[in-house]
């Protein structure tokens, strides 16, 4: 278990590493918003695990998952807090389309396949060009280095090194160890204090609707 280790940095403070709960963690620091809705964007690398990360999150069958093209939109209850969470795919034709999601969001998850070195590369160049974007300025970031489950999986403080996210000083973040195949280093100890709201469907109609335009124009395209 000493491979899931989490490394969390608060600048202006020095980089530290320390037992956190991920998502857990992030939640209770954003409480103090009179929000009681966070709109969270879900991305990353296709083949990264988001979505399975996702299930995780809402306790459910992990064994079922596709390749999401377009969007997947779930709501799920963590410390009184509705979190409405957006899972985007990540293919390479679909990323062009991501900027157009972000607007108004409390917290941006970033999924990295720790066992794919390859494309730690690519998956840097595509984050740093989201925290760069305008609708994201000052937005926490929660980073899950998943897979932590395979043998050839790189340590959190590799990847932060990599991903030069000390950088980053203009928000918090967090990186997170985890295995959403296992859940481990995703729910925590905390687990039981987060559930599925089933068939609870988005407040704002109008951009679920927007949303599924920009999901139709996706589909074209691929």
């Amino acid at each position: 278990m000493a491979k899931f280790k989490q490394i969390f940095s608060y600048f202006p403070s020095t980089l530290s590493t320390k037992k956190f709960q991920g998502l857990f963690s992030v939640i209770e620091k954003l409480k103090g918003t009179t929000e009681k809705e966070l709109r969270i964007v879900l991305l990353g690398l296709d083949n990264a695990g988001k979505t399975t990360l996702l299930k995780q999150l809402a306790s459910e069958d992990v064994n079922t998952v596709t390749p999401t093209q377009g969007f997947n939109i779930k709501s799920v209850t963590c410390h009184g807090m509705k979190l409405n969470v957006w899972d985007i795919g990540g293919q390479r034709k679909i990323r062009s389309f991501w900027k157009k999601y972000l607007e108004n969001t409390d917290l941006l998850i970033y999924v990295i396949d720790s066992a794919d070195k390859k494309r730690f590369e690519e998956t840097g160049l595509e984050l740093s060009e989201l925290i760069d974007e305008e609708n994201l300025k000052g937005v926490p970031v929660l980073i899950f280095a998943n897979k932590q489950d395979l043998t050839t999986a790189s340590p959190t403080s590799e990847i932060a090194e990599g991903l030069n996210l000390h950088t980053y000083r203009d928000r918090e973040w967090q990186i997170q160890a985890c295995s959403a195949i296992s859940g481990e280093g995703v729910q925590g100890p905390s687990s039981g204090m987060i559930k599925n709201s089933e068939n609870d469907r988005l407040g704002n109609d109008s951009e679920y609707r927007a949303a599924s335009q920009i999901h139709r124009t996706i589909c074209e395209r691929v």
